[in-house]
């Protein structure tokens, strides 16, 4: 059975993929940066949610995944935080400066996570990965950590452009570790790259824009992102979470 992974960036989209059936979130803040780690409460308030599984982005800065040692101890303390609010898993990663993962860091966060929590965090390895040196190596350091799932777009710009880095993954991952294509997938590509690539997890926003109830506007002052219509954010749909979900059971 292939898992599906909603992105959630707030909680109107941690809603939306609730009633829309989604059973696991990738929760974080930031969305336009990449994801950054979200706030305590918004932590607790997935939680509250009902939905089974709640993962947190673990993700200090935006820019790039070579972190100070100061970086490093504001994750592990974010990481306590989320699990003692609840989170049942984490989403973390890092590099060193010549492009190999940062294994060091890394147990360092999965330790602040798993050690005396009394609890079994699941941990996912982000798209860090599709910007380290060499996939297969970088796989296997990333078993080694102990690591239950690695996101990745294929190192491509976008999982469909990724499928032979894809599927090269998952046959060498053999059931080890979960293969969660992301980057780009929507209800048009998910079947063909679940086919093409036998990955375990897709991993997906399900977002479309949602018009904003302010009556009252002023379109020329820009809070964000330029070009960005403020006015009609991007968040999660149910109808696409549904959606997807019925691709998945048919395959």
């Amino acid at each position: 059975m292939i898992d599906l992974e909603i992105c959630c960036g707030d909680l109107a989209s941690v809603m939306a993929a609730r009633e829309g059936g989604a059973t696991r979130i990738e929760l974080c803040s930031g969305l336009a940066e990449g994801g950054l780690t979200p706030s305590a409460a918004l932590i607790r308030a997935a939680v509250a949610s009902g939905i089974e599984r709640v993962n947190v982005l673990i993700r200090a800065r935006s820019g790039d995944f070579l972190y100070s040692d100061s970086e490093i101890c504001l994750m592990e303390e974010d990481i306590r935080q989320a699990v003692a609010s609840g989170a049942t898993g984490i989403v973390i990663g890092a590099l060193t400066p010549d492009g190999e993962i940062d294994t060091k860091a890394c147990r360092r966060m999965i330790a602040a996570a798993r050690d005396n929590s009394g609890r079994n965090i699941n941990v996912t390895f982000h798209r860090a990965f599709d910007l380290s040196r060499d996939p297969l190596e970088s796989l296997e350091k990333i078993m080694e950590l102990g690591c239950d799932c690695l996101l990745t777009s294929g190192m491509a710009s976008a999982a469909v452009k990724g499928i032979p880095v894809l599927r090269q993954l998952a046959e060498r991952a053999d059931h080890r570790i979960t293969v969660m294509a992301g980057a780009g997938i929507n209800p048009d590509n998910a079947a063909d790259i679940i086919a093409a690539t036998g990955v375990g997890a897709i991993h997906a926003t399900a977002r479309k824009p949602q018009a904003s109830r302010m009556r009252f506007r002023r379109p020329a002052v820009p809070m964000g992102v330029p070009g960005a219509d403020e006015y009609a954010p991007l968040s999660t749909s149910p109808d696409i979470v549904k959606n997807l979900l019925t691709i998945i059971h048919n395959q």
